[in-house]
């Protein structure tokens, strides 16, 4: 028999709190010239990569994310727009192609983001770049919390081609995997924890006032994963899972895709200013998947995946 036996501490008083926080400031100090070290290190290395590869004129260059509709200071208002297709056509279209899931959903966005750039700005002749997360904690054990980092991936919203996007789409995320490992996964992690929160949450205030235009990227993707049998929270069954990021600043729109048993959740996320109506967004996902199927010989006909979320289109 196996008992568990919960020890209830004295909690720490503030002269030892503030000596704790002291000792880790002094740690963190300590630390830095070889967080400067490695970081450098880690541009090189990319640089000297970048020049091997040689130039890539249809994917986006670094720091050159275009000005477009969804770019400008984002609105205090958020709509939310879901859509749901079968992960077993998703899969299928993935073996099918000989590319990940991930590919494919990158495929998705961008094909849905250049029938909006066509509808909202009149062209879409330029690539975009996404902010697509990547976890830097690959540990087995861990059950808590999140480590993340994000990849800028080019998003070849000027090809009018379904499978010349999803070409170009497998060479970008493989340029931007093998840039994040280059860089160093834990890097932008590191170097973050030396901004003071006194300054961090103003600045990050005045940003989001200001900020028209993200250089870094146009808006965020994120493809997640999630459980192949179905889960239960209090004794009732999880029917599906929609989660939806934040809006960094600049950035109007953020998609994120959850596999699901056999669903393929997409959830939009945007403020009240970026599109008419947020189901827009879901709605040229699902017809770019569709086209991306008939591209590539297979039915462009999707399977309706039964949820407890009504379907709805755009109105």
């Amino acid at each position: 028999r196996h008992t568990d036996v919960v020890t209830v501490g004295v909690p720490p008083t503030t002269p030892e709190l503030l000596r704790a926080a002291g000792r880790d400031h002094l740690n963190q100090l300590a630390a830095l010239p070889g967080v400067i070290a490695a970081t450098l290190s880690g541009f090189r290395r990319l640089r000297r990569r970048s020049v091997e590869r040689g130039e890539q004129p249809d994917l986006a260059r670094p720091l050159r994310a275009p000005q477009t509709f969804v770019n400008h200071v984002i609105s205090p208002g958020r709509t939310f727009a879901t859509a749901t297709l079968s992960l077993n056509q998703v899969k299928e279209t993935s073996k099918h192609l000989r590319i990940s899931i991930n590919a494919i959903v990158l495929a998705m966005a961008a094909g849905a983001l250049r029938e909006l750039l066509l509808r909202y700005d009149g062209r879409s002749d330029r690539p975009l770049v996404a902010s697509v997360l990547a976890s830097t904690d690959k540990s087995q054990d861990r059950i808590t919390g999140n480590q993340l980092s994000g990849m800028p991936v080019s998003l070849p919203v000027h090809i009018d081609d379904p499978r010349e996007r999803v070409r170009l789409i497998a060479v970008s995320a493989a340029i931007a995997k093998e840039d994040h490992e280059l860089l160093g996964p834990e890097t932008y992690e590191r170097l973050i924890t030396y901004l003071p929160p006194l300054i961090a949450l103003p600045s990050f205030r005045w940003l989001s006032t200001r900020a028209a235009h993200n250089r870094l990227f146009n808006l965020p993707i994120s493809n997640v994963p999630g459980p192949r049998k179905r889960g239960h929270f209090g004794g009732a069954p999880v029917s599906e899972i929609y989660s939806a990021g934040p809006l960094p600043p600049g950035c109007g729109i953020n998609i994120t895709v959850w596999s699901y048993v056999n669903q393929c959740n997409i959830s939009v996320i945007a403020d009240d200013r970026t599109v008419a109506d947020t189901h827009e967004v879901t709605d040229a996902m699902v017809h770019s998947f569709s086209e991306i199927r008939s591209a590539s010989g297979l039915s462009g006909e999707l399977t309706k995946v039964v949820t407890a979320m009504p379907p709805a289109t755009a109105g």
